[in-house]
């Protein structure tokens, strides 16, 4: 009886510290999410103080990085976790890293705008930067909220959306460099927008990292190397599953 009530405590302990480590994840998902935005928006209005407070926050996200990643190699070390517990620490870890980079990549926008704040206005493209930016901050709540719930249809939904981000980025890019060849004093401004807007793509990416490693997660699947017309297909032979073609807005 007494070794019964000593292995659900230890089953308690350990449930609680997957929790931890999960909520813990999930707040540095918000924490980077609100980075992007505030990112975005400091490359919009050209807010070079408000750019420094991006730049300086990421700092907390770094920490945030490492607390996640000992508090998993914890787990491994003394819980020797197995099946959909492992799984979970595997996921956080690999969902800690892209959130980092994330939060790299949101500081690399908020630097292009204290650049952007010391030129001359010049024709922009502010409406680029504020669609990408719209698009992939979207991705990134919808791979968080899909983490949280599981929710493997939603996931696979950001998976497949990460090619809209890329043709719009695509798009963008061709756009802007008609502007630069139409007026040479455009050529300043425009190459730091285009150097945000690449880090935007890059963040798209890292959102459809995050949801693959949903799939994962729920599934045991690791899709990471499936085309999106692939990963559909599997989807759609899955009984009782939605279907992910309508992808996030």
């Amino acid at each position: 009886m007494q070794s019964d009530s000593h292995r659900q405590h230890i089953s308690g302990q350990f449930n609680a510290e997957l929790e931890a480590v999960r909520n813990h994840l999930l707040e540095m998902g918000g924490r980077v999410e609100a980075a992007v935005a505030r990112a975005v928006e400091t490359l919009l209005t050209r807010d070079s103080g408000e750019a420094e407070a991006v730049i300086a926050a990421d700092q907390e996200v770094n920490a945030m990085e490492v607390r996640i990643d000992e508090e998993c190699s914890r787990i491994l070390a003394r819980r020797q976790p197995a099946a959909s517990d492992l799984r979970l620490v595997i996921a956080v870890a690999k969902v800690t890293t892209d959130l980092e980079r994330v939060g790299d990549e949101a500081t690399k926008i908020a630097r292009q705008a204290i650049t952007l704040s010391e030129q001359a206005p010049a024709r922009s493209g502010s409406p680029e930067v504020r669609r990408i930016g719209k698009h992939v901050g979207a991705m990134l709540r919808s791979a968080l909220d899909a983490f949280a719930r599981q929710d493997v249809a939603m996931a696979v939904n950001v998976v497949v959306d990460d090619e809209g981000v890329d043709s719009e980025y695509h798009s963008a890019m061709r756009s802007l460099v008609t502007f630069m060849m139409e007026d040479p004093r455009n050529i300043g401004p425009i190459l730091n927008e285009l150097w945000a807007l690449r880090a935007l793509e890059r963040i798209g990416d890292h959102a459809a990292n995050i949801a693959e490693q949903v799939i994962y997660l729920a599934r045991g699947l690791d899709v990471r190397h499936m085309e999106p017309a692939e990963l559909r297909a599997y989807m759609q032979e899955e009984p009782g599953q939605p279907s992910p073609g309508d992808a996030a807005p």
